[in-house]
């Protein structure tokens, strides 16, 4: 039977209210006054808002909607919606379907449930969510989704979303006056560009229903390793199974309908591990279509009989999932500041954007790590796929070496030996992707954009871009404030380049970030290692952060504390609830099954010494082994089960972070061990639950 062809130019965007169909059902003037709002950041007026409420609804009702919600980005790092329908009563006993202004434009939703981090009681509940006009309303579910922000009565920031808006802003403004200084007149705004490619598992519902971690945690918290993992390394890029081909065929296709630029697809390495990759896009677009797609991801699984993992780290001994940050910077005229360009004047511009880079991430190290840091990406980071805790850049021999005769003001010779005199007019024609991209480095240069590595799979990607946005912003402004009294511009961009290359050469390293000579050489160098969540936090109130989000406007000091409680409270609960629910499979599971196996090991030893002659050896090894571990493992629960017990508040900061981590994760990972040994030598039928043998090739 043939498949119905699938159309994707009609297809894409048909569920998005875009600009295409704005300018197609506005009024001309309402149309002018929205993309007003866009450019110029000016507010709407409320008539305006009526009209587009009005349209939007009729447009939406078109696609089969008959509720709408405020979509947002709360501190839970998921998305938010909750519903209204569109009717109206209008007498008679019958109704009119509406949305009005003010219902576009604001809604209200109880704040006092969702995570603030003290900047709400719990008796103060009322939040508001604001229309975010630059990003597009679509329908999802027979519901119109209206992207909002999200904020308390009294003003302060409750979401991903506002911080992110923010720091566009912040990072446009910059790096607009730099171009000016280098004659640019043309452009008016700079976006930061985002790709995030997304890596995940896929496994059969029915094996992961039987398995309550993976249930309750996402990830598996025991397992020993199976017979055969990723070593062979064919799974990689290998032909799609029929199963994932089929879900990831309608994947497509409902993103694609959302507008998401779904692009490349393939089996990642780990088993049963595949990656989704998507057109870059301006970094609030990139953002909402990053949680779009983790949610669609676990949809479109359920559809399949599958189930869709997003945690970073969801079994131990392969590979975990990441999503790679690609960021770069564009004008409105559709160049990339960071791809080297072909003329001397625009080398000097990229190497002033590059410099800036290089200072944000040596100067706010400990902020870009503390961006990534949760317990999921614990378990993931330093592994052989992620990059390891130290941050650091990588720019490829190359453009090193092009760095290095700034500093030490030497002629450079390019691979066709022209000498290179550094100056304005006499810089490099910079090949792009000259050096074989780096997989241990945090931060990659790849050509034409920096690949931050370290996001975890379930992570939205708001707060990291949020980060390297605004240091970004703070760098331009500094440079421009230099460059724009200089009495001799190219004098001072040359003397700019040499200082801050000089000053900040200590984060480029190009070699193996899984060396222990890089960890030796990194703490010479003063670079931070901050390998845990606990020990990341305490960045995000440091007075150097702090600063910085203040000064820039992005967070104020309440917001940002509020966030470093929010962050660490959380990190208390994954691990509470993950060391529940390891001592409930403990306890009424592998306990008396292994128990269990060992009476039948019992009764086959003693039938055997009643028979006489008959060797023993096998029995008699098995039932002393497995009865030591299951009497091991029964003393290690009864120890976590106190450790939990004498467990202070979850919201009781660092001192509560800490205990945790030492207390708690680590009497799990000690209890982990002693089950991985039991599940090795326990008889199949009596071991409770699927093992990674199981799970990983069940598709």
């Amino acid at each position: 039977m043939n498949e119905k062809r699938v159309n994707v130019p009609e297809l894409f965007g048909s569920m998005v209210f875009n600009e295409e169909k704005m300018q197609q059902r506005l009024p001309a003037p309402i149309y002018a006054a929205w993309q007003q709002c866009i450019q110029q950041g000016t507010s709407l007026d409320r008539s305006v808002a009526s009209e587009i409420a009005t349209v939007m609804k009729d447009w939406a009702i078109e696609q089969g909607a008959t509720h709408f919600t405020h979509w947002f980005q709360p501190m839970t790092g998921v998305t938010a919606e909750k519903h209204d329908s569109f009717i109206s009563p209008c007498g008679g006993g019958q109704v009119i379907m509406e949305l009005s202004g003010k219902e576009l434009a604001r809604g209200e939703a109880d704040a006092s449930s969702l995570p603030s981090g003290g900047l709400r009681a719990t008796f103060e509940a009322r939040g508001y969510t604001a229309w975010d006009p630059t990003s597009y309303a679509f329908v999802k579910d027979g519901t119109l989704c209206i992207p909002t922000i999200f904020c308390s009565y009294s003003g302060e920031t409750l979401d991903k979303k506002t911080p992110l808006l923010r720091s566009l802003n912040q990072v446009d403004q910059a790096a607009v006056r730099i171009l000016r200084l280098f004659g640019n007149t043309e452009v008016q705004h700079v976006s930061a560009q985002v790709g995030p490619e997304q890596e995940y598992f896929l496994i059969d519902k029915e094996i992961y229903k039987r398995r309550e971690d993976l249930v309750l945690c996402g990830r598996t918290l025991f397992g020993a390793n199976p017979p055969k993992g990723q070593e062979l390394e064919d799974h990689y890029y290998g032909s799609l199974k029929p199963r994932v081909s089929a879900f990831m065929h309608e994947l497509d296709q409902e993103l694609w309908k959302l507008g998401i630029l779904a692009k490349t697809e393939h089996n990642e390495v780990a088993p049963a591990q595949h990656e989704l990759a998507p057109v870059y896009s301006d970094a609030n677009t990139a953002c909402d279509h990053n949680q779009l797609t983790m949610e669609f991801l676990k949809k479109v699984a359920d559809r399949h009989g599958l189930v869709c993992l997003l945690h970073e780290k969801p079994f131990d001994g392969i590979n975990g999932s990441g999503k790679h940050d690609n960021w770069s910077l564009s004008t409105d005229t559709g160049e990339n500041l960071l791809k080297p360009g072909k003329t001397p004047s625009q080398n000097a511009q990229f190497l002033l954007f590059l410099a800036a880079f290089i200072k944000g991430v040596d100067e706010y190290q400990d902020m870009l790590r503390c961006c990534v840091a949760y317990p999921g990406n614990d378990n993931r980071l330093g592994g052989n796929e992620a990059p390891p805790a130290i941050i650091s850049i990588f720019l490829g021999s190359e453009l090193t070496h092009i760095l290095c005769s700034i500093i030490d003001g030497t002629d450079y010779v390019d691979i066709t030996k022209k000498k290179l005199q550094i100056g304005v007019d006499a810089l490099p024609d910079i090949p792009q992707d000259t050096t074989d991209r780096n997989r241990t480095s945090p931060l990659a240069f790849t050509g034409n954009k920096f690949e931050f590595r370290m996001l975890g799979s379930s992570q939205s990607v708001a707060s990291p871009n949020t980060v390297l946005n605004t240091i970004m912003a703070e760098e331009l402004s500094q440079f421009a404030d230099i460059l724009e009294k200089a009495p001799d511009f190219q004098s001072a961009l040359q003397n700019l380049l040499h200082n801050t290359f000089k000053a900040h050469r200590r984060i480029i390293f190009n070699g193996n970030g899984y060396d222990q000579a890089w960890v030796d050489e990194a703490k010479k160098r003063g670079l931070s290692n901050l390998s845990n969540t606990v020990d990341c936090m305490p960045a995000y109130i440091d007075k150097r952060n702090v600063d910085l989000f203040t000064r820039r406007g992005i967070l104020s000091e309440q917001e940002m504390r509020a966030r470093y409680e929010i962050h660490l409270e959380n990190y208390c609960k994954i691990l509470h609830i993950e060391a529940l629910t390891l001592l409930d499979m403990v306890m009424r599971n592998i306990l008396p099954a292994v128990s269990r196996y060992s009476d039948t090991l019992c009764t086959a030893l003693l039938h055997k010494k009643a028979v006489g002659s008959v060797p023993c050896d096998v029995e008699e090894h098995l039932l002393q082994t497995v009865s030591a571990l299951n009497t091991d493992l029964l003393h290690r629960g009864e120890a976590l089960q106190k450790a939990l017990n004498g467990a202070p508040n979850a919201g009781g900061g660092i001192a509560s972070s800490r205990y945790y981590r030492d207390e708690i994760f680590t009497r799990m990972e000690g209890t982990r061990a002693v089950i991985d040994q039991l599940e090795s030598l326990t008889d199949a039928s009596f071991w409770p639950y699927p093992t990674y043998a199981d799970i990983l090739f069940s598709v």
